[in-house]
């Protein structure tokens, strides 16, 4: 695991961050300003008011253009919906720049492909936003996970975000769990169990959805997805079966401020190495693959 209690002793990653949406201000804006190994050097969103209050608290530039933004960087965070962050990475890509993205990488497989195709091609470092396995109790899980041999597994990601507030986006409300939730379980099903071979759903994806998905060696794991649900008890649950008591993972009450650190720390020391980790747009392709079998049912 990433021992982020040594000191960074190299010199801040240069990040200018693309979007000014409540999860861009409370986590990317918020995380790559706080270093040591990151700066946020400016924001850049199509409203400038927006840019201008994600930027205000930490000091950063106000970008007037998406190429002045990039001039400014040697990194691009995305806090976009995920056509628009297909579009404009493949800029960054042609421009030199590291990318820190969300999930999924593009608004359609195509797009996906071409982003990571891109990216290999450039070799240029990528990294993924995938929030639970830069927790620690995640890592200790998919650790435990690895040692056992899984006959099956449940799982759920819930919440009410398309309800209404901040989080009931337009894209969200028009693709639904599968989208939004539906990356962060196939990741972590795919990493604790071995790889996904097929996924078929049921159900639709702006109510509710469920996924059953057959792994390489036997393994079957069942995941339900909603982000229209009331339901207290909400967030990830996951359950592994097998001749050993079950194991769980449970992010209820888990404090994801000891996740933005790691995240921090290995972002910047894949920069810097020019190494990317395991997280890669690689592997945002192979969860948007999986996404789009599940998609034709």
């Amino acid at each position: 695991m990433t021992d982020i209690s040594l000191p960074w002793t190299g010199e801040p990653v240069r990040v200018g961050l693309v979007g000014a949406g409540p999860w861009a201000r409370a986590v990317h804006a918020r995380v790559l300003a706080a270093g040591p190994e990151t700066r946020l050097t400016s924001v850049w969103a199509r409203r400038e008011e927006a840019a201008r209050e994600t930027a205000a608290p930490y000091g950063a530039d106000v970008a007037a253009d998406f190429d002045e933004l990039l001039e400014g960087c040697e990194a691009v965070a995305f806090s976009v919906p995920p056509a628009i962050q297909a579009e404009l990475a493949l800029r960054a890509v042609k421009a030199g720049k590291a990318l820190l993205l969300e999930k999924p990488l593009g608004g359609d497989l195509s797009s996906a492909r071409r982003l990571a195709d891109a990216i290999e091609e450039a070799g240029v470092v990528s990294q993924l936003v995938l929030s639970n396995r830069y927790h620690p109790a995640a890592r200790r899980f998919l650790a435990a996970a690895r040692k056992l041999e899984v006959a099956g597994a449940r799982s759920r990601g819930l919440s009410g975000a398309f309800l209404g507030g901040d989080f009931a986006t337009p894209w969200r409300l028009e693709h639904g769990a599968l989208l939004d939730v539906g990356p962060h379980l196939l990741d972590l099903l795919d990493a604790a169990i071995g790889p996904i071979e097929r996924v078929r759903s049921a159900g639709d994806p702006r109510r509710w959805v469920e996924l059953t998905c057959e792994h390489e060696g036997g393994g079957v794991s069942q995941c339900s997805l909603s982000g229209s649900v009331n339901a207290p008890e909400g967030g990830t649950h996951i359950e592994l079966f097998g001749s050993e008591p079950p194991l769980v993972y449970d992010t209820t009450g888990l404090d994801y401020e000891e996740a933005w650190p790691v995240l921090r720390r290995e972002f910047a020391t894949a920069v810097r190495t020019g190494v990317p980790g395991e997280l890669d747009a690689r592997r945002g392709l192979r969860l948007q693959e999986l996404i789009a079998q599940a998609a034709r049912g």
